[in-house]
């Protein structure tokens, strides 16, 4: 996983309005925290930081006002309708520490024959890994898996240095038979029809 490098600034005004001129400017409020230190407000460029967003987990690298920083995610929020970020909240990591994050589960391959449906009980695996090391996502092959067959967590291959952070026996994807629509019995429907 590579690192997105941003240049961040410190703040010192808080509140909807001050939120609201960070926002005009094209900037993003944030709160950065970890580690037993003090949060530490921030303001990220906000093109940037959108597009660093594209990538799940992605690994920060702050330069604020000097200070270099690694930070991860942990809770973006986005406008409802707009869909522009209004806040993000960071996670201070340093290298070689462990943090527990989820993955995406992508799948490859074609169910068996039959009109089966796939469910993803689970989008998202919770792991343990290294914080400069994040896999992107984890693929499973559904290749050929009938009715009834199911994924648990501990049967996907993780890559070297990435440990569950689920219960090895959790379900993460499991295969449905297709259900038929029944046609209404004779008669049901003409008494329908009466009423």
């Amino acid at each position: 996983m590579s690192e997105v490098k941003l240049s961040a600034e410190s703040r010192s005004e808080f509140g909807k309005g001050a939120a609201r001129r960070i926002r005009r400017e094209n900037k993003v409020p944030g709160v950065l925290y970890g580690h037993g230190s003090d949060p530490v407000h921030i303001t990220l460029p906000g093109h940037e930081l959108m597009i660093a967003l594209r990538t799940p987990n992605v690994l920060l690298s702050l330069d604020i006002e000097g200070k270099n920083e690694l930070a991860i995610p942990k809770a973006v929020q986005r406008d409802p309708l707009k869909g522009f970020l209004e806040h993000v909240d960071l996670l201070l990591v340093k290298r070689g520490e462990k943090v527990t994050v989820e993955i995406p589960v992508h799948t490859e391959g074609e169910l068996a024959p039959g009109g089966n449906l796939l469910e993803h009980v689970l989008d998202a695996l919770p792991v343990e890994a290294e914080a400069t090391h994040i896999p992107e996502s984890v693929t499973v092959s559904i290749a050929g898996l009938e009715a009834g067959a199911s994924v648990l967590a501990k049967d996907i291959a993780l890559p070297s240095g990435v440990t569950l952070a689920t219960d090895a026996d959790a379900v993460v994807l499991q295969v449905l038979a297709a259900q038929a629509e029944e046609a209404p019995a004779e008669g049901e429907g003409d008494e329908a029809a009466e009423a």
